[in-house]
């Protein structure tokens, strides 16, 4: 009888996260301009990246493979930024329609919410990431899944778990200060971009910001990212790092978030979400 009823409270979870992200679905996939923008945006940016790339590689000054190395950190800092637009933008969009209200009083749970919210955000990224990509290969004859392997699946993941984290983050204060603070939804992922070492090693960093670029998941990754392909070695040891870094950072952003969330449920902004 309990394993029954177990199995029967799973089902109606999963019953519950799928309802929420169909919502989502139905959404972006009722508008062709909200999915041409998921692809616009990484293709502009793998574009532009690749054309100055290639002009540098036929410059004298040693910067053959360049191009791929500035291609790769361009797709991979892409993963990160969809993922947590994702997550935000995607919470944003229930308080645009002033549905929180009417979502905290349903049985949906909030780790439902959360978790239909990352899988919304795993589309996002894939469509995003995964389009830009693919135009790479015609444009600049560049395959990022030919030049980095199987490891290209762990720096994904771990990018996608950061940009999780922050997205969560976002959202929990985009709740508890109201629709004006959603611009924080670009204005700390681009703070975040100056040390992550996307396009530049940690040590080129000041000393007290490489302590910064320590304890960030996305440096470790492009670290990882630029020895392999410089040097053609797998670190295993800047990923098993980037990983334990990130399941720190999921525990705080869910901490944070629900702290937040049960601050605005006291205070009754979920039914007077604005400006």
């Amino acid at each position: 009888m309990t394993e029954d009823r177990s199995r029967d409270a799973v089902g109606a979870s999963l019953g519950r996260m799928r309802a929420m992200m169909l919502r989502h679905v139905y959404l972006m996939t009722s508008s062709w301009p909200r999915v041409l923008e998921l692809v616009y945006w990484p293709t502009v940016q793998i574009t532009l990246w690749g054309f100055i790339a290639l002009y540098l590689a036929r410059q004298d000054g040693g910067f053959a493979g360049l191009a791929a190395v500035l291609l790769s950190a361009v797709l991979l800092w892409d993963t990160f930024f969809r993922s947590q637009l994702g997550v935000s933008l995607s919470f944003m969009e229930e308080m645009w329609a002033r549905n929180l209200g009417h979502l905290f009083v349903s049985p949906l749970r909030p780790f439902e919410l959360v978790l239909s919210l990352f899988a919304m955000s795993l589309l996002r990224t894939l469509i995003g990431v995964g389009g830009a990509a693919l135009l790479a290969i015609p444009i600049h004859g560049f395959n990022l899944v030919a030049e980095l392997g199987p490891p290209l699946a762990l720096f994904f993941v771990n990018n996608l778990l950061f940009g999780w984290s922050l997205g969560l983050v976002v959202s929990a204060l985009v709740l508890r200060l109201g629709l004006g603070a959603e611009s924080l939804a670009w204005a700390l992922v681009f703070l975040i971009q100056q040390v992550s070492a996307v396009y530049y090693p940690i040590a080129v960093l000041p000393e007290p910001l490489q302590w910064v670029a320590a304890v960030l998941p996305p440096a470790q990754v492009f670290e990882g990212m630029r020895r392999l392909l410089a040097e053609g070695l797998f670190d295993v040891g800047l990923l098993v790092r980037a990983l334990a870094l990130n399941l720190v950072w999921m525990t705080i952003s869910g901490i944070v978030f629900l702290l937040l969330l049960r601050s605005a449920r006291r205070l009754g902004l979920l039914l007077q979400v604005g400006e």
